[in-house]
């Protein structure tokens, strides 16, 4: 069920949504948490398809927020849909006026009580997102450097403000890498004296990847600059030979390790439902994310 208002406030909001809910016989009781979207009228579309999606492993409220001109009268308009292709609930809120300056006081009343609440930036992020007004309400807040025009600049921007709950999904996208790494690693007895990542100029991923061997093994990691949208190659040197993983296509890879033979294993893109579901499956702050950020900031990788 839809519902559409203009003109609304919190208290009617969360009218129409008891309505909606009842009409859709979906109990609120099945929310596991509230996932704030805070994004425009360019990307809302997708952003809350992906949210929605997201929503069938983790049962949540999903809140769109859109803050527009903040010119003229105070303005506030809604959507409300209740049991249509989630498990979940969705609002989607335009904010306008002079209440764009206190979009916080309209999310507020609309979060789950008792309840995680997660913040996702899809677009540009705030500098300081656990300082923004709508990212204070969160314990997770998640931003995206890929999604901007400056990548690399605008995860060392959100890495100088962090805090914990703090985590860039360039982040999360080096998941299966850091995987495939660990597992080579514990297969090879040789100590690793360097290494070098390859990797199209502009990469957050790549540069979180650099950071994290350099972190963890005290090595110099190499940067290897390509003209290619993903981490192409990674070599890790030791007494006993290489530990290589390359790129095969866009969805396998070249596994290779001392005194084992070579093989292809799966390494292919996951779309940002994928990205966001894991991280959502742990709530407390990622102390591995922060120990690499530092890192990275501090020997200015």
């Amino acid at each position: 069920m839809e519902i559409a208002l203009t003109d609304t406030n919190s208290s009617q909001i969360a009218r129409a949504l008891v309505k909606a809910r009842s009409a859709a016989g979906s109990p609120a009781m099945d929310m596991v948490l509230t996932l704030l979207v805070v994004t425009d009228d360019e990307n809302v579309s997708e952003a809350l398809k992906t949210a929605t999606t997201l929503s069938r492993e983790h049962p949540s409220r999903v809140i769109g927020v859109i803050i527009g001109d903040g010119r003229g009268g105070a303005k506030l308009d809604a959507k409300v849909r209740v049991g249509e292709s989630s498990s979940g609930e969705s609002i989607l809120l335009r904010i306008s006026g002079e209440l764009t300056k206190h979009a916080e006081s309209v999310v507020l009343p609309l979060l789950l009580p008792d309840s995680p609440v997660v913040v996702w930036w899809p677009g540009k992020p705030p500098s300081n997102p656990s300082a923004d007004a709508i990212g204070r309400l969160a314990r997770r807040r998640l931003t995206d450097a890929e999604a901007t025009d400056s990548p690399i600049r605008s995860l060392k921007a959100v890495a100088r403000a962090y805090q914990p709950g703090d985590t860039d999904l360039s982040w999360t996208r080096s998941t299966p890498w850091r995987a495939l790494l660990a597992a080579a690693l514990d297969q090879t007895t040789g100590t690793v004296t360097g290494g070098t990542v390859t990797a199209g100029t502009g990469n957050p991923v790549a540069l979180l990847l650099v950071s994290w061997l350099e972190s963890r093994l005290k090595v110099p990691i190499k940067r290897k600059r390509i003209d290619t949208p993903q981490i192409a190659s990674v070599v890790l040197h030791t007494a006993e030979g290489d530990v290589l993983i390359e790129r095969v296509d866009s969805v396998s890879c070249h596994f290779s390790v001392p005194g084992s033979s070579p093989r292809e294993v799966p390494l292919g893109a996951r779309t940002l439902a994928e990205l966001l579901a894991e991280d959502l499956r742990r709530l407390d702050a990622d102390e591995v994310y922060a120990q690499t950020i530092q890192y990275m900031l501090e020997e200015d990788v």
